[in-house]
């Protein structure tokens, strides 16, 4: 938190998510702080401590997504964790959810309105 704020972390390589996100989580009163990569994305994790995480499953490099979800699970990462995808449905029954830590995925694209409710949901 900062500024009285929560503090979400979007990490994303298409800068059209990270606009669209951003606009929407400013709009409700969140602070949104962004990386473009996974490595970048755990820069930002370990400077800004968000309250709540967003990253997309494959950037960069294909697994970028669940690497960094394995990162953040070895640094014992408390924030509500969702990958972004836009493989679809199959996903849920790809990933281990517990391997991961994960406590869900958001299908892109994204239903803003599923998204603050999760968000308001996870963080009270």
């Amino acid at each position: 938190m900062k500024d009285g704020k929560n503090v979400i972390l979007c990490i994303d390589d298409d800068a059209d998510v990270l606009n669209a996100l951003r606009l929407v989580l400013e709009k409700n009163d969140y602070i949104m702080v962004e990386a473009a990569t996974a490595e970048e994305g755990l820069k930002v994790y370990k400077s800004e401590c968000p309250d709540f995480i967003i990253v997309d499953m494959m950037m960069e490099v294909v697994d970028a997504g669940r690497n960094f979800a394995k990162e953040l699970k070895l640094l014992d990462n408390k924030a509500p964790l969702y990958m972004l995808s836009s493989v679809g449905d199959s996903l849920t029954t790809n990933v281990d959810f517990s391997d991961l830590n994960l406590d869900g995925v958001f299908q892109k694209p994204i239903d803003f309105n599923t998204l603050l409710t999760t968000i308001k949901v996870k963080l009270k």
